[in-house]
């Protein structure tokens, strides 16, 4: 069918779509990218409909400037995922479809997806070098990847050492293009337990049709197998699987073992890291069906899958599923709502669940699977609070702490010490007249880094040297307070000479290339005491790690955040879960000024199904989500006065609204964090019973909110379903 008007979304902050002519143009030019002139240039979007007529005269439309025809059209999948997207986060669609499409596609180049991906394995030449060789080199790194771990997809390793290695080590006739096997074979499965094998009998039964399952077990318990062999039994049935995850960090460790499982299956790892073309190519291979597996962060779950068979996401409570800027999507609900319109199974797994999935299995809406036992011969650590009220510590950590260190040394064994603040200190501070490192452009402190020998603001990433003086009375006596990863590491140091400290955060690992170094260097046993934040919490596996000592918990226990203490508690069993994985015994200290506390006491007995609970019926209580909706409405400006201004029009706007949806509409307030990178903030809530109210009520207001003129220097956007209040 031919058509005369192209609708075309285009990464304007403006909620609408544009009209434009084009010629020869059929019903399979749907969901192509286009170029077209818009103002004085040109801009690149993405055509979201074939339309009839116009709002405007024909004649007065401009044309398009071209079609690109070279990748395949976006499916009418895809195309209604991203039109929901922009409709239920309340964000222009043009601006989504540029967050979801890989930057060379809505660039509109020519993206090569067609390119062979051979399965490459050692040759006997290749293992004839390798015994003989006296140097290392990126090509002999890849052969004694393949002899250690078996054939590997070339786009793989291309990721993983680098394109020129790779060609080197084939010129050289070490690697070779190998047979391929049966993708739904899987290479060295692991014997399921009991529990694993009735989990999988469960799970098993929804695949053909639209089943959310919360995959419940306790940190080793065998999660990850779980979710290949469902993948296996998806690849089986010809189908694609979707798996994500919450960091990069934790990608190359997944995609190691789904390779690994499946050798000759199509993996595709997707994540903002990726450079430009491996993305993109990932992105037009599974759009064409000829990946099996893709693996990804939250960005994937806008990946087109014609064949979708299965979606898992892993550590589903995890808050990097929530996008903090741009369009502020969640992928864990995306990915629910993606699963009902593809009639495919969705298995959100967690060994300590969101309580809104906790909440969504106790009302029926998810069927709840457990796992309450470790998959192999390990069972929980023991967790202990040490009351630190009466104990003098040593920068920081309790004398109970260091002696349990020091049991782990003399046993051979790996400690952990986690403290969720990197840098050398949280701030710089004069004695003499109060002078405080503040960053200048937020309300902040800027923390001193003593390694780089700067002052850093974690907030809006401003540096500065550190001056030999306070800047305010030149009192030379300026002194660090407080404590971040970098001094823990140095206090530890200084109690354990013999011992080879390692320290594992943002600072330390700022690539993926760091972090898989740092891995590999804990699981040879060259590491004693690991020093670690959050980035040490999540899915690591450890087996010579027999202790984790926290510290600085309290901090989230009276947060102003009503999710404060569920992201603690989340944290610390995460945390804690990495010691005893092995056959050796765990332990968990946590110290605290609150031993009595119940969360602490949950901790301790392993008790999350009570824990959700109490936070359950507080929220039950307070009227907070999941018994609740909620959305923002934040606005920045020079000075804070401008933002409350402009919400308290907005509020106007929206109270008549707001009686008739039966939503309320809190007053404008400035931010708890009210400066941020030279600019003040404000937010209101707006709290509904449920979200079909808060939907239809922002589906009104936020048509208002565009025709109420900010001030020049205003910006503002909404905030569905908030991470944090």
């Amino acid at each position: 069918m031919s058509a005369l008007v192209v609708r075309v979304a285009l990464p304007v902050p403006i909620p609408q779509v544009f009209d434009y002519t084009a010629e020869n143009i059929t019903q399979g030019d749907l969901g192509r990218c286009v170029r077209v002139p818009f103002g004085r240039g040109e801009k690149t979007g993405l055509i979201v409909a074939l339309p009839e007529s116009a709002d405007l005269p024909v004649e007065r439309l401009k044309p398009v400037i071209a079609i690109q025809r070279e990748a395949p059209a976006l499916p009418a999948d895809w195309l209604a995922m991203v039109e929901f997207t922009a409709r239920y986060y309340q964000h222009p669609l043009g601006e989504v479809v540029a967050m979801a499409l890989p930057p060379r596609l809505r660039k509109a180049d020519a993206v090569a997806g067609t390119e062979a991906d051979p399965l490459l394995e050692a040759t006997p030449e290749g293992r004839e070098a390798l015994n003989e060789a006296r140097r290392d080199s990126r090509a002999l790194a890849i052969l004694r990847r393949l002899v250690e771990h078996g054939p590997r997809r070339r786009s793989l390793l291309r990721e993983e050492e680098g394109a020129l290695a790779v060609a080197d080590a084939l010129k050289r006739g070490w690697i070779a293009p190998g047979a391929a096997a049966d993708a739904a074979l899987m290479d060295g499965a692991p014997e399921l337990t009991a529990e694993q094998q009735a989990a999988l009998a469960i799970l098993s039964e929804g695949f053909g049709s639209f089943r959310p399952f919360l995959l419940a077990g306790v940190t080793g318990s065998g999660k990850t197998e779980v979710y290949l062999r469902l993948v296996q039994q998806a690849i089986a049935q010809g189908r694609q699987a979707l798996i994500l995850v919450p960091e990069i960090a934790l990608t190359p460790q997944l995609e190691g073992r789904v390779a690994g499982r499946f050798p000759s299956a199509r993996v595709v790892s997707l994540h903002s890291g990726l450079a430009e073309g491996a993305r993109s190519q990932g992105f037009v291979q599974a759009m064409e069906g000829r990946a099996d597996i893709v693996l990804g962060t939250r960005l994937s779950v806008f990946t087109p899958l014609p064949r979708l068979g299965l979606i898992v996401v892993d550590e589903e409570h995890d808050a990097s599923y929530k996008q903090h800027e741009g369009v502020r999507y969640n992928a864990r609900d995306l990915a629910i709502w993606r699963a009902r319109q593809c009639a495919v199974p969705i298995v959100l797994g967690s060994a300590t669940p969101s309580l809104e999935s906790w909440h969504a299995a106790d009302t029926g809406r998810y069927r709840r699977v457990e796992l309450a036992s470790r998959a192999v011969a390990a069972t929980l650590p023991r967790v202990r609070p040490v009351d630190v009220r009466r104990e003098k510590l040593q920068h920081g950590v309790s004398e109970h702490l260091l002696r349990a260190i020091g049991r782990c040394l003399e046993r051979g064994e790996q400690s952990l010490v986690f403290l969720n603040r990197r840098g050398y200190a949280p701030v710089l501070s004069c004695p003499s007249c109060g002078w405080v490192s503040r960053c200048p452009h937020c309300t902040a402190n800027m923390v001193l880094h003593l390694a780089d020998k700067r002052l850093r603001c974690h907030h809006c990433s401003h540096e500065s040297t550190i001056p030999l003086a306070c800047p305010d009375c030149g009192d030379q006596d300026i002194q660090p307070f407080g404590r971040g990863t970098q001094r823990l590491e140095e206090t530890l140091a200084a109690r354990f000479p013999q011992a080879r400290v390692l320290r594992i955060d943002r600072d330390a690992a700022r690539t993926r290339a760091q972090w898989e170094a740092l891995l590999e260097q804990i699981g040879r046993g060259e590491a004693d005491i690991l020093v670690g934040t959050q980035m040490m919490a999540k899915g690591h596996d450890f087996p010579r790690l027999t202790f984790v000592g926290v510290l600085n918990a309290d901090s989230s226990l009276f947060a102003a955040d009503f999710r404060a203490p569920e992201r603690l508690f989340q944290q610390l069993m995460q945390v804690g879960g990495r010691a005893g994985r092995g056959e050796l015994p765990g332990e968990v200290m946590v110290q605290t000024q609150y031993p009595d506390h119940p969360l602490y006491k949950c901790l301790e007995a392993h008790d999350f199904v009570r824990y959700a609970a109490l936070q359950l019926e507080e929220r039950k209580q307070a009227r907070f989500p999941p018994f609740a909706a909620n959305a923002l409405l934040c606005a920045t400006a020079p000075e804070v006065a401008g933002a409350l201004a402009w919400l308290g029009e907005a509020r106007a706007a929206a109270l008549p609204l707001a009686q008739a949806f039966g939503v309320q509409v809190f007053d404008a307030v400035p931010m708890r964090m009210l400066r941020l990178a030279r600019r003040e903030r404000a937010q209101l809530l707006v709290e509904a019973p449920g979200r079909p109210a808060l939907q239809a009520f922002l589906a009104e207001w936020s048509r208002l909110l565009w025709s109420i003129r900010p001030p020049r220097e205003l910006r503002w956007h909404l905030d569905v379903d908030p991470a944090e209040v």
